[in-house]
């Protein structure tokens, strides 16, 4: 069984909705697709996961949680609503039974690695520590936006992890603009060092409006997530003169 995958971010809006989708979209298999907390929607509206099975297809199993209907951080948006706050244990009860029945999971966080799920302070980082001490081996994408900032967030969310003993996986660039500056271009050869890890892909922006999302994905993901996409190559092409 494959280690669950959770999908977290630099911050928001960086891509980590269509970057889940890419990786759910190149599984040949039914793929569990988790949103623990969702966050500035009200009952009934389309999630996340929806959009990960919108642009992914029909084999995405698609869970949510917790809703809660202001765009804030899981435990202020469940203060503010009167509404529940998610418990780890909940978590990792759910991600053990999917991950038992699908194989494949993927785990969407919201916000960052260290927003706030609950009024202990607890964040995405212990809802996999809770999957860990379930059983569940775990470990972390982390997405990240390409311009200018991204190289002090991805270092902080990469030590972060290390601290907690959980392993990251790689890097994917959420939405490479259409128009790279300067930043976006030297950033390709120094995030993995931000990282302590490899860099896995750069998703286009509008990637959500693509035509055929299976085909950008393994255009835009490597080979260590399903695609095909060649780092080295992409970082040539773009490198700043």
């Amino acid at each position: 069984m494959s280690p669950v995958l959770f999908v977290t971010g630099t911050g928001t809006e960086v891509g980590k909705t269509v970057t889940t989708a890419a990786l759910a979209a190149l599984h040949t298999a039914p793929v569990a697709v988790l949103k623990p907390g969702q966050t500035g929607l009200a009952p009934g509206e389309p999630g996340d996961v929806d959009e990960v099975a919108r642009l992914a297809g029909p084999l995405v199993h698609g869970v949510e949680l917790a809703r809660y209907p202001e765009p804030l951080a899981p435990d202020t948006a469940a203060r503010r609503s009167g509404l529940p706050t998610l418990a780890p244990d909940e978590v990792a009860k759910t991600v053990a039974d999917l991950a038992d029945r699908f194989g494949a999971v993927l785990v969407e966080g919201a916000g960052g690695l260290l927003v706030r799920y609950d009024e202990q302070g607890r964040t995405l980082a212990d809802l996999a520590a809770a999957c860990r001490l379930a059983g569940v081996d775990v470990e972390f994408l982390l997405v990240a936006a390409a311009g200018l900032g991204t190289l002090n967030a991805t270092a902080l969310t990469a030590e972060a992890l290390r601290h907690r003993g959980l392993a990251l996986r790689g890097v994917v660039v959420g939405s490479w603009p259409a128009d790279p500056d300067l930043a976006a271009r030297c950033n390709l050869a120094d995030l993995p060092s931000a990282a302590g890890a490899p860099l896995l892909g750069a998703l286009p922006a509008g990637a959500a409006d693509a035509p055929a999302f299976r085909e950008l994905a393994a255009s835009s993901l490597a080979p260590a997530l399903g695609g095909h996409w060649d780092a080295e190559a992409f970082a040539t092409a773009h490198r700043p003169g």
